[in-house]
């Protein structure tokens, strides 16, 4: 199946190749240095074939098959799946096999692995958060953070797609965000949230202008000022209920600061459009994944 096969029929699209391969590239000089697997090419015959299976030994979602495949295409190993990205794959279940040279298969292992694990600990937070507002009754949508790994943004928003998250902005580059330390800066200078969103626009014609508020009268400055987004941040469900009352619609709100899996209950009915969750990437724990020789 292609990824425009998968695209259409609604999984989730993975990062840009380059990313990948960049990533991998880095992983494996550090990991092999200039001698490479030293341990192996001592014991092994390394023309002897092998196969692993890629096992879950707990309940998790999949994620970060495409980093795996980056790893096993640099030693020529072949990778079969049984389950793509997004897929929950039970406790002792098989999500794919390699095949190759064992020297290969047990080179490759640890970096295919720490990819795995830790993409498939993000999709697995992630869906975690998604399946808790769905029971709830909540239409608000869980989104990701600039709070990543350095090198792995690209990677970990994918794994947050294959939960069932919605991505924030990739980066300071495609999006204005007007941050309380803007606001401060820009208050030495007399000017305030309606000022800061009509410079923005002046600037930077065309991009998406959100504004971080801490209180409500930042939020329905924001509002009236015509802010595509209204980030609460850090604010207790009571006031996050009250700005979106106040904003009556003119603006979407995310609620950002403090959100996780024992308070979002309390959140889930207040009416915000999002809820923007950095734990999603720079705290999600890794899921416990084989690479077991057979």
């Amino acid at each position: 199946m292609t990824v425009t096969d998968r695209q259409e029929i609604g999984e989730p699209v993975p990062p840009p190749w380059p990313a990948v391969e960049a990533a991998v590239a880095t992983a494996l000089a550090e990991d092999l240095g200039l001698a490479g697997d030293v341990t192996t090419s001592a014991l092994l015959d390394t023309e002897r074939a092998g196969r692993c299976v890629v096992r879950f030994r707990t309940e998790g979602v999949l994620a970060g098959t495409w980093a795996v495949e980056a790893v096993c295409g640099r030693f020529d190993l072949l990778v079969a799946w049984r389950a793509w990205d997004g897929d929950v794959v039970d406790s002792a279940g098989v999500a794919g096999e390699v095949e190759g040279t064992l020297a290969d298969l047990l080179t490759a292992e640890r970096t295919a692995l720490n990819f795995l694990t830790h993409l498939s600990g993000v999709a697995t937070l992630t869906r975690r958060f998604v399946d808790t507002l769905e029971e709830l009754g909540s239409p608000m949508r869980v989104r990701d953070t600039r709070k990543t790994l350095p090198g792995l943004r690209a990677l970990e928003k994918a794994a947050v797609r294959a939960g069932g998250g919605v991505n924030h902005r990739m980066g300071l580059f495609d999006s204005i965000l007007v941050k309380d330390n803007h606001l401060a800066a820009l208050k030495a200078a007399g000017m305030g949230v309606l000022d800061a969103v009509e410079l923005a626009r002046t600037v930077w014609p065309g991009l998406p202008v959100e504004v971080e508020a801490d209180t409500l009268d930042q939020a329905v400055d924001a509002a009236e000022a015509g802010a595509g987004l209204v980030l609460v941040d850090n604010m207790s469900p009571t006031e996050v209920t009250a700005v979106v009352e106040a904003l009556d619609g003119r603006a979407p709100v995310e609620i950002s600061g403090g959100v996780n899996l024992e308070n979002i209950a309390a959140y889930a009915g207040c009416g915000a459009d999002f809820v923007a969750i950095g734990a999603l990437t720079h705290s999600a724990p890794a899921v416990d994944i084989g690479f077991d020789l057979v």
